[in-house]
């Protein structure tokens, strides 16, 4: 599924947001209260000055605290996915409400990076497969005493997706960018990317997005020559 965000956004008290994905790249800057997110980065709990740093069709799922939340939602894009904090997430809101680029310009300057939390084996297993999506998750179980269908019931109560679907999109996503960020040949670039082939790769980028790879890359030559 993939949403549209407002800028400033409430959300409700323990309000659930299934696994899902934006279009744009853009930074959640929590303004008060608190969530949980889920999604390619791995799990953190967030609260009033954290930041969630989401590329492009990235997927997630979120679970609001008790007290609800207000998110600031700005497109920004050139950021890895991950998270972040800030010092003053209300100079960040004020400026917001005369100049959102000015606004995304001052977080980007006052962000400091921090680490996804691994309290348990999901979040280790989302770390690992980011780090080796050709990371065999029968050895991975095995290591752990874990059973195959623990492992994927496990994960998917935490991410909202089965670990295979989860490597998967991630292939899919480092294709993208691969795409969008430079030439050489699309098969090259899928095998790169750890498809079989482009035909493959071209299935799973067009899943993701909407959109295939060749269409991807004449977006970003357009992009490059309009810059």
């Amino acid at each position: 599924m993939v949403a549209e965000l407002p800028v400033r956004q409430s959300l409700a008290p323990r309000e659930r947001f299934g696994r899902h994905r934006h279009a744009r790249a853009y930074v959640a800057l929590v303004l008060c209260g608190g969530y949980e997110e889920a999604g390619e980065a791995g799990r953190r709990r967030l609260v009033a000055g954290d930041v969630a740093i989401h590329e492009m069709f990235d997927g997630h799922l979120n679970a609001v605290a008790a007290s609800g939340a207000v998110v600031l939602n700005l497109d920004m894009d050139g950021l890895a996915g991950g998270f972040g904090r800030i010092a003053d997430p209300d100079a960040v809101a004020r400026l917001a409400e005369r100049d959102a680029a000015a606004a995304a310009a001052f977080l980007r300057a006052s962000l400091v990076p921090t680490i996804a939390e691994a309290p348990d084996w999901p979040d280790l297993l989302a770390r690992d497969l980011a780090a080796d999506p050709d990371l065999a998750l029968s050895d991975w179980a095995r290591a752990r005493g874990l059973a195959a269908e623990t492992l994927s019931r496990g994960f998917g109560r935490a991410f909202g997706v089965s670990p295979k679907r989860f490597r998967y999109e991630g292939r899919a996503r480092a294709a993208l960018r691969a795409v969008i960020g430079g030439g050489g040949p699309l098969a090259d670039l899928a095998l790169d990317a750890g498809f079989s082939d482009q035909a493959h790769m071209s299935r799973a980028v067009s899943e993701l997005t909407g959109a295939a790879p060749g269409a991807w890359r004449r977006w970003s030559s357009g992009c490059k020559t309009a810059a």
